[in-house]
């Protein structure tokens, strides 16, 4: 049954139609989502392998590996930082091995031998070796590079005093 109507409001007239008829089509379904396919292969499980420990007796110091080339701050026997990436001297001007001391230390040093900067000085053996920021991938005239950030670690967390092996 098809009812028709005039509405007229505010000057306007609209023709209005209802249809009351019964459909003739059906209604498409509704499409059901897709299920969720989930992958059936897995990496295989991760390994993590710890840092390796410092090769240093030092308990408060710093602990340098010339052979892995790494540096370790530590305190009370614990590790501060570390392991770290560390530059050094060449072969004619090789990193002394041994134990040593922290001897003094100047945050905006600069070299007198060979006028370049030196930043985050912390020295600890004869002939101005010290660790301090300086390029990893340039070699030293024998000092202990460390980036920048590591070097001003090395120089807050060591005292004048405290052991530095260099293995």
């Amino acid at each position: 049954m098809r009812r028709t109507g005039v509405l007229t409001l505010l000057g306007l007239t609209l023709v209005t139609a209802s249809c009351a008829a019964p459909r003739t089509t059906t209604p498409s379904p509704i499409a059901e989502p897709a299920p969720l396919i989930r992958a059936t292969t897995s990496a295989p499980p991760t390994t993590t392998t710890p840092p390796p420990a410092p090769p240093c007796e030092v308990s408060t110091g710093a602990c340098v590996s010339l052979a892995q080339r790494l540096a370790w701050l530590l305190r009370d026997g614990k590790v501060v930082r570390g392991p770290v990436p560390a530059g050094f001297g060449p072969p004619d001007q090789a990193t002394p091995a041994g134990s040593f001391h922290v001897v003094w230390k100047d945050r905006e040093h600069t070299s007198s031998v060979y006028g370049t900067d030196m930043p985050n000085s912390v020295f600890f053996a004869a002939g101005g070796i010290a660790f301090h920021a300086g390029p990893l991938d340039a070699p030293s005239h024998g000092c202990v590079h460390l980036t920048d950030a590591d070097s001003a670690a090395f120089f807050d967390g060591l005292n004048v005093g405290d052991a530095v092996q260099v293995r």
